[in-house]
């Protein structure tokens, strides 16, 4: 079932190619578009089989009907904003990245039809080397359409991830950043401040627990350095709740107050429960 005719995707790393190989696996969309920044990536996206062919240049999106934004935050908005006057009326946009209030904001001042995506498959990995199939199966995909979202358009954006497989969850642009700042960006902030307390010369000596705790740290820095910004206000507010937290934990060791602390990790399990 063709949900979409041509369908390009600007940006072909990790989550743009593995989009591509699975629509075009499932025969969701005719022929697909592969644009990116990265020469190097674009082609091997073509040679994974993530798309058809190579766009040259922007002027690729004129008869788009489906167009995917699958770069960091601040490079979505603008090609976003080159692209507006130049797709047809009922194009249908998305992104696919991790924070939503401002990018939502500012593209469907100008692309109607623009949804905002999150689908949560992602890793520490990036670029076209690491494609791959089915990802999304299985998976949660956030979608925060906005007031000008046309009605069809946004049902047949949402039939697209559930025949990806993905859970389909929608939220207001706001409440996603606010969701994900706990969720997602949190557990980066900390996974890239504990691997940065730790001195050199005790990597050697490290356990299997500090490579699990510490795995989202090797996330591209740049990415992360945009999606920290982009939802700035969020993230210090949890960051603030994280603080009193570990420092509840600091007293009770400085208190040497074994129920306390007791109390504190039981807690912690249980709730690490829910996460199955």
């Amino acid at each position: 079932m063709k949900l979409f005719n041509k369908t390009v995707i600007i940006g072909t790393g990790l989550i743009g190619g593995s989009l591509g190989l699975d629509l075009k696996k499932k025969h969701l969309v005719s022929m697909v578009t592969g644009f990116s920044r990265h020469k190097s990536n674009v082609e091997l996206a073509k040679k994974s089989g993530a798309i058809d062919c190579i766009g040259s240049s922007l002027e690729v999106v004129k008869d788009a009907d489906l167009i995917i934004l699958a770069m960091p935050p601040e490079a979505n908005i603008n090609f976003a904003l080159k692209i507006a006057k130049k797709i047809k009326n009922d194009c249908i946009v998305i992104d696919v990245g991790s924070t939503k209030r401002e990018i939502v904001s500012k593209i469907n001042r100008v692309i109607a039809n623009f949804i905002g995506c999150h689908p949560l498959s992602g890793s520490e990995k990036k670029g076209a080397t690491n494609i791959s199939a089915g990802i999304f199966k299985d998976s949660v995909c956030i979608v925060t359409p906005s007031a000008r979202v046309n009605k069809k358009a946004l049902n047949r954006v949402c039939l697209l991830w559930r025949k990806l497989g993905s859970k389909v969850v929608i939220l207001s642009p706001e409440k996603h950043d606010q969701v994900l700042a706990f969720t997602s960006h949190l557990p980066h902030v900390v996974a890239f401040s504990l691997i940065n307390a730790i001195p050199d010369q005790f990597l050697t000596l490290s356990s299997g627990g500090l490579r699990d705790t510490t795995r989202i740290s090797a996330s591209d820095a740049n990415l992360w350095s945009e999606v920290f910004l982009s939802n700035r206000k969020n993230i210090l507010f949890c960051l603030t709740a994280f603080q009193k937290k570990l420092a509840a934990l600091k007293l009770a060791l400085e208190r040497k107050n074994r129920k306390l602390l007791t109390n504190i990790l039981s807690a912690a399990n249980k709730k690490r429960e829910k996460l199955g």
